[in-house]
């Protein structure tokens, strides 16, 4: 049976595995699923559309699937979705969709630090870490693997790669391809982001090849049609290099830090 303290509130709507524990004075909503393992701390609350993995653990404050902050929303029956094993920090908000049947989702093995926002239809990878205060707005896309250092903001329909670093507090206006290191105001190309990609086991000559890659999209001052072609011709294929290539072509009208020319110059 849950470890439920008679401080709490739990909606008789709500459902609640075995051994969840929740702590006095958090509060969880009508139409909540939390799976085994989880632990809710002191006044968190969750809220309505939840759908909670295996052993994740929420701190005080933090409020899970919260209504949305969009003038769009009209109060359809949306959700959020939390993979297994996560850490959600102190005052950690996390808004659910403004669409009807729509979901904001965290992936698994994630940390999320304290007062991080995460705003309506927003997709967090797995493995990924998100500092003290960041604010990632609605309809974001975090990659894999990334790491958001304390007081990046991530602006509307931004999508940031696998494997990237955001160093603190950067604005992210556009587009960041994977495994970059991106930094400054306004955000600029900062190099690769070699040690993580070390303790992912990437190779060192997966990682010249992909230094390779950004010199030709970051430091060549040529269109990014003319990177490409130079990719392909210089950089033999492999995964990495493929995902690169993908991304741009895919995500090259906002791409972040690089003017974006759609012609040879």
């Amino acid at each position: 049976m849950a470890k439920i303290s008679n401080l709490a509130y739990v909606h008789p709507g709500a459902s609640l595995a075995d051994d969840v524990v929740v702590d006095p004075f958090a509060y969880i909503d009508d139409n909540v699923i939390i799976d085994a393992g989880c632990h809710i701390h002191p006044h968190a609350s969750i809220l309505s559309g939840a759908r909670i993995g295996k052993n994740n653990e929420i701190y005080e404050g933090a409020i899970i699937s919260a209504t949305p902050q969009d003038f769009r929303w009209k109060g359809e029956k949306s959700y959020v979705i939390i993979g297994d094993n996560n850490k959600i920090r102190e005052q950690v908000i996390i808004n659910r969709s403004i669409y009807e049947g729509g979901n904001t989702r965290i992936g698994s093995k994630c940390f999320i630090l304290a007062q991080s926002h995460i705003g309506h239809d927003a997709e967090i990878g797995d493995k990924c870490v998100l500092g003290n205060g960041v604010k990632i707005a609605g309809d974001v896309k975090i990659g894999h693997h990334s790491i958001l250092s304390s007081g990046v903001i991530v602006h509307e329909k931004c999508h940031v790669g696998d494997w990237v670093l955001i160093k603190g507090g950067c604005r992210v206006n556009g587009n960041v391809p994977p495994f970059a290191v991106m930094a400054h105001n306004p955000i600029s190309y900062f190099g690769v982001n070699a040690f993580v990609l070390k303790k992912g086991k990437k190779t060192d000559d997966i990682i010249e090849d992909i230094a390779k890659c950004y010199r030709h999209v970051y430091q060549t001052n040529t269109s990014t049609f003319n990177a490409l072609r130079r990719i392909r011709e210089d950089i033999d294929p492999s995964p990495e290099r493929n995902l690169i290539i993908d991304f741009i072509e895919s995500h090259a009208l906002r791409l972040a830090a690089v003017p974006v020319l759609d012609s040879e110059d």
